[in-house]
């Protein structure tokens, strides 16, 4: 009997999965989990290993637990460390989703569109998980594409983590950066012309080129701009060198004595929404790395679209504080420029000086200073922004428990050094969080760049995204002027469906009832204008 009695006992622990997959450090939680095993390879800095992972997601409300089966993601990845490791610090990863064979495989995660290259963002900078989230949703909510995020909880090795940001990497994709796709086989006519991704950053001879121009604020200085996007390894050298004279051609405009001519000035060759909305996520961030670092840039093919545009944001883990680094950067009364980062002299990477130059034009300086003032009212308001960091909040509510004993740094000043003290306690860095916000807007209030005109923008160019596109069930719309009427119309002229009232910035439709076909969007905006786009219902 008891013979029989240590059998059972013995294929109990070898067959109960929950008993095999208990974890220190965590046993349940709120967050989706992301579990990863490497088969005792050892991540590396550079080139992905090959790794098995699984994404619990059990809903709203429910509990994930690490024996749970991976519901929402169950395969293989190759993942790598994302930048240099750092010993004793919670550092980020990059991973690709791959099928069996270990090609790329294009897959939802947690709800975001489908794709197959992530990120796994560290918050050992950020104390409130929220920085780069907060940011990223300002940029979206002003109708530009920004990455996508999603709160989750780490284990790798059987080895609890902490918590992590799930984002989407930023490349040339329809639900990420949606311009044209471009193979080393386009050489010449419309396709060389895009899409490009590029971007100051840290750099080096084989990523990237030294521009014709130095800051007009600081021509001591070298400017190098890093291809993104295709990687500078699948570019061929006519698509470099086209990349190459665009960017200067805009450069010598730029800094021309014409520059603010309105025909063949700048304007002709930026898309001035997607430059004053970046500048204005930077400044009430005060973001140090804005215009130095992970700052991009695209251009999509000509035929689509000839102007290059700012953005998407990126990189707000030293951004919402008081930081040693630098002199403007250091104010605790709210006070200083992001956009003046060249004045630094500790910068291994320099700005190009472009919003400099922008901002000696009084147009672009009233027009971003409308911008500024038109989202106070709605998405840079205190009261939405308080709302949003409370949601955030409330999702990390248990989990921070766990990530902060992982990490024991809530009193320390650990990262990029800050001015302030350390609350020792995660309620107190979102008060932290929150009172840097409201000062630093109080100061904005009074100092912002330009004068107020009645002009919503000088070149009536509005923003907006579409999609997805094609759809069978839900249309999103975000405009960067508020949204009052939809209407949508069949091929053959009918009116199909209208909505009243928006007023909003970003909205949603019900299409399901529409048949499959091409149909017109028109969106009528405050002020009058009008936006028209082509939509295929599948």
């Amino acid at each position: 009997m008891k013979t029989r009695f240590l059998y059972l006992i013995s294929f109990l622990l070898l067959f109960t999965p929950s008993i095999f997959s208990q974890v220190p450090g965590i046993t349940s939680s709120n967050l989706p989990l992301i579990v990863i095993n490497t088969n005792g390879q050892t991540i590396q800095e550079a080139g992905k290993i090959a790794a098995k992972m699984k994404v619990i997601n059990n809903g709203v409300g429910k509990v994930n637990m690490p024996s749970d089966p991976g519901n929402n993601f169950d395969g293989n990845v190759g993942i790598e460390y994302r930048g240099t490791l750092n010993s004793g610090v919670q550092n980020p990863y990059n991973f690709e989703t791959r099928d069996a064979a270990g090609a790329n495989l294009n897959v939802s995660l947690l709800g975001m569109p489908e794709e197959n290259d992530w990120v796994l963002l560290a918050n050992y900078d950020d104390k409130t998980f929220m920085r780069n989230t907060l940011a990223f949703q300002l940029f979206r909510k002003m109708s530009h594409y920004a990455p996508r995020t999603q709160m989750v909880e780490v284990i790798i090795n059987n080895t609890y983590q902490g918590i992590y940001l799930l984002a989407e990497k930023i490349k040339q994709d329809n639900g990420r950066v949606d311009i044209a796709k471009l193979t080393n086989t386009d050489i010449s006519g419309d396709n060389l012309t895009g899409g490009y991704i590029f971007k100051i950053d840290t750099y080096d001879a084989t990523n990237s080129w030294l521009s014709n121009y130095t800051p007009i604020d600081h021509p001591e200085k070298a400017v190098h701009y890093v291809y993104e996007s295709p990687d500078p390894s699948k570019l061929v050298s006519q698509q470099k060198t086209y990349l190459k004279t665009v960017v200067n051609s805009f450069e010598s405009v730029l800094y021309s004595s014409g520059f603010a001519d309105q025909t063949i000035g700048y304007p002709a060759w930026i898309k001035m929404n997607s430059f004053m909305d970046y500048f204005i996520v930077s400044e009430v961030s005060r973001n140090i790395n804005a215009y130095r670092k992970n700052c991009y840039y695209f251009k999509n093919k000509d035929s689509n679209d000839t102007k290059i545009h700012s953005g998407p944001v990126w990189d707000f883990d030293s951004a919402w504080k008081n930081i040693v680094d630098c002199d403007p950067y250091k104010a605790t009364d709210g006070s200083g420029w992001s956009y003046k980062i060249n004045d630094c002299t500790t910068n291994k990477t320099n700005s190009n000086g472009w919003i400099v130059r922008l901002l000696q034009d009084q147009a672009f300086a009233d027009a971003v200073n409308a911008r500024y003032f038109e989202m106070r009212k709605s998405y840079l308001s205190s009261q939405y922004m308080n709302s949003f960091i409370d949601s955030i909040q409330n999702q990390a509510r248990e989990a921070e428990v766990r990530h902060y004993a992982k990490w024991n740094i809530l009193s320390a000043s650990v990262g990029t050094l800050e001015v302030d003290p350390q609350p020792a306690t995660y309620e107190g860095q979102i008060t932290k969080f929150k009172d840097w916000i409201q000062t630093r807007l109080n100061w904005l209030d009074g100092h912002m760049v330009g004068n107020f005109t009645s002009a919503e923008n000088p070149e009536k160019e509005f923003s907006y995204r579409i999609f997805p596109n094609p759809t069978h069930e839900i249309l999103y719309l975000e405009s960067s002027s508020e949204i009052q009427n939809i209407q949508i119309y069949s091929s053959d002229g009918t009116c199909v469906l209208t909505t009243d009232g928006k007023a909003k910035y970003s909205t949603q439709v019900n299409v399901s009832g529409l048949s499959h076909g091409f149909y017109l969007v028109k969106l009528a905006l405050k002020g009058g204008h009008t936006i028209n786009s082509k939509l295929v219902i599948n």
